[in-house]
């Protein structure tokens, strides 16, 4: 491609480099085709042509969301090719929340300077992101932006689109008294109360290197673990069993994500011992002095996302969502009352 600035340049965007940089990530978006991918990247938008066979309605579903100071981690520790799985998932699990399965992903990084290399990188993830979410990633943008953002670091933010027909919404209109919640086992603290997570262990370029006993790797390590990514075992689960409601377990925890799921007059009651426990959690509880309370109401304390099923379904949803390649669990069961969620 014959185009070029110096003056450009001068002043801080190199538009060689996003050439340069589309070029390296090619590879990385071809691994994401599938059905219905019309458009290679590098136009004006991505094209998809929906498989609309089977359905009667079908109704489009989508989400946006971004990784948040969980990049600051990234930054300190040099390692830019998981942060983009983050932002797939974060997305990509609130759509599947609603019985869609995820068409299709577009990314946006916004960069201080383009090193085409870190960008590639940044895409190699979220292309690992849309492959474990089976979607594809059909375009996105790189905007460099010298004197907004410091040269070394970036912002990451991405959306899906889904697909469900209509008569298989997930919206919790069946939800019961007496329904049976199972949890999916999250990875670590996942992209969410970073900013938390960052205060309680005074995160540096050293302290993201010290090695914890407790985790089997240093602290950096295990905080950069992405997001889990569950779109593949619900999907799997709606072939066997009636799910009556889903939760993705984000921002909030417990207390502001479960009550999304639930109807008027119905409270999930959680069984917290049935939860198997991730010790980074017991390390930011001891080292932040944080209330038990407090930390179901900011992070996901080890569940990633909760599914209501009947309760005679309750143990094939398990092994379904096992076989599918999650730790299930039952986790509670839903109750009369208002109180939203109840700590047992």
């Amino acid at each position: 491609m014959n185009s070029f600035s110096d003056r450009y340049k001068e002043a801080g965007v190199d538009v060689t480099a996003g050439y340069k940089a589309v070029e390296l990530m090619k590879n990385h978006v071809a691994r994401t085709k599938i059905p219905g991918v019309v458009s290679g990247i590098g136009g004006f938008g991505g094209l998809f042509q929906p498989d609309l066979g089977g359905m009667e309605e079908p109704v489009l579903v989508s989400g946006t969301d971004g990784v948040g100071t969980k990049l600051k981690l990234a930054f300190l520790m040099d390692k830019h090719d998981t942060v983009g799985i983050d932002c797939v998932a974060m997305c990509a699990n609130d759509v599947v929340c609603c019985g869609a399965k995820p068409l299709f992903f577009l990314d946006y990084v916004a960069v201080g300077k383009n090193v085409p290399e870190k960008v590639a990188e940044i895409v190699s993830g979220i292309a690992e992101g849309c492959v474990q979410s089976g979607c594809a990633l059909i375009g996105g943008e790189t905007a460099e932006m010298p004197g907004f953002y410091p040269v070394d670091e970036y912002d990451l933010a991405g959306f899906c689109v889904g697909m469900v027909d209509r008569k298989k919404i997930i919206d919790g209109s069946k939800l019961a008294e007496g329904d049976v919640l199972v949890g999916l086992a999250s990875s670590g603290v996942h992209s969410n109360g970073f900013s938390l997570v960052r205060k309680v262990f005074d995160i540096n370029e050293k302290t993201v290197n010290r090695y914890v006993d407790e985790l089997g790797m240093t602290l950096g390590e295990c905080l950069l673990t992405p997001t889990k990514l569950y779109v593949k075992p619900i999907l799997a689960l709606m072939e066997q069993c009636e799910i009556k409601a889903v939760s993705h377990i984000t921002g909030g925890g417990f207390f502001e994500n479960i009550p999304r799921m639930l109807k008027d007059g119905l409270t999930a009651k959680i069984n917290t011992a049935a939860i198997p426990k991730l010790p980074i959690f017991d390390l930011l509880q001891k080292e932040g002095d944080i209330p038990t309370r407090e930390m179901y109401n900011t992070f996901n304390m080890g569940v990633g996302m909760c599914v209501a099923v009947a309760k005679e379904q309750a143990q094939a949803a398990v092994e379904t969502l096992k076989a599918a390649g999650a730790d299930a669990f039952i986790m509670g069961e839903v109750v009369s009352g208002g109180e939203g969620v109840v700590l047992c």
